[in-house]
């Protein structure tokens, strides 16, 4: 391929080492020149290069720039985190792995670490200052809204706010062609019926013992209850191999598993739980900033299986 070559957004996504996502806006802010080429998008590799050199150039003016102006975030070219600490971002879904790569090379970020415990345990250590954010699902059956009644029982006399992150399906994960005919959640008391369940304290966890508790199903009348796994992936292969009839988890790992079929049952809003006197500060601003930016939001919609309308809305403050 010469340098005047025609490229694909795929292949200049592969040169500047960016998400496809982030080709098509660049685009569409008008950084990047494109045409099509009947229905297909194509941009001539010397723009692509010019781009590259422009950054660079802007990089190199920044460097020398002795203004105590508020830096822009550039998501796209930070090559270095600014520091390290011991900020923990707690939960178990990959849009928090996303969420601490863009927080590393924000110009107010931080290395942030990462802990894979369930919602519940997350906000246990929140409370205890062990970690800095908790991301968490938790369903309150008794008022049928998520995280608040939550974090008002577990952070007592803490001040927190609640910031959306996704929303996300919840549902059976059943084996293809569902052979057992299952349909909600009373069938989980058929002697026919084995699930694989998650681990205590996850939010998934919960969802079921709320709505078991709702409909008055003892959890020692339920086949496999006290089997475990601690991850909606693992749930769902367990259900693929023949291992359970049902597993519970989110709709993303179900696309990602041979084999099964996914029955949606409710949708569950996946949020970030901080403590309130950490708001305003550095870190915080940058997380903030980085869930309302452009280039974030069509990040995690290239991966798929999220509603992400309300991302970075805070929905309440306790």
């Amino acid at each position: 391929m010469n340098d005047s070559s025609a490229l694909t957004p795929q292949e200049v996504a592969d040169r500047l080492k960016i998400a496809k996502n982030t080709v098509y806006e660049l685009i569409k802010r008008g950084e990047l020149n494109a045409y099509k080429v009947g229905k297909k998008l194509r941009i001539d590799a010397k723009d692509v290069d010019e781009y590259k050199n422009k950054t660079k150039s802007i990089k190199s003016n920044r460097s020398s720039d002795t203004t105590h102006d508020k830096p822009r975030v550039n998501f796209l070219f930070c090559e270095e985190p600014t520091r390290t600490s011991g900020f923990v971002i707690c939960g178990q879904d990959i849009l928090l792995d996303i969420l601490s790569r863009y927080l590393q090379f924000h110009p107010n970020g931080v290395q942030a670490l990462r802990s894979y415990i369930g919602s519940y345990n997350g906000l246990y250590a929140l409370y205890h200052g062990n970690v800095q954010i908790a991301a968490v699902h938790l369903w309150d059956g008794d008022t049928g809204q998520y995280n608040v009644p939550f974090v008002r029982r577990m952070l007592p006399g803490v001040p927190a706010v609640i910031i959306h992150l996704a929303c996300r399906l919840q549902g059976f994960y059943v084996a293809k062609g569902n052979p057992k005919g299952i349909k909600g959640w009373e069938d989980l008391q058929r002697k026919d019926i084995t699930i694989i369940n998650r681990e205590k304290g996850s939010g998934t966890r919960i969802l079921l013992d709320e709505h078991l508790r709702k409909l008055g199903i003892p959890s020692n009348n339920i086949k496999g209850y006290e089997r475990q796994s601690t991850s909606h992936l693992a749930i769902a292969s367990i259900v693929a191999r023949g291992g359970a009839d049902i597993g519970i988890g989110n709709e993303k790992s179900a696309l990602q598993v041979k084999d099964i079929d996914f029955i949606p049952l409710q949708t569950e809003r996946y949020e970030l739980v901080i403590k309130k006197e950490d708001m305003g500060t550095p870190p915080f601003d940058a997380v903030v900033e980085i869930l309302r930016s452009q280039e974030f939001k069509m990040e995690l919609e290239g991966i798929g299986g999220y509603d992400l309308t309300e991302i970075g809305k805070i929905v309440a403050e306790t």
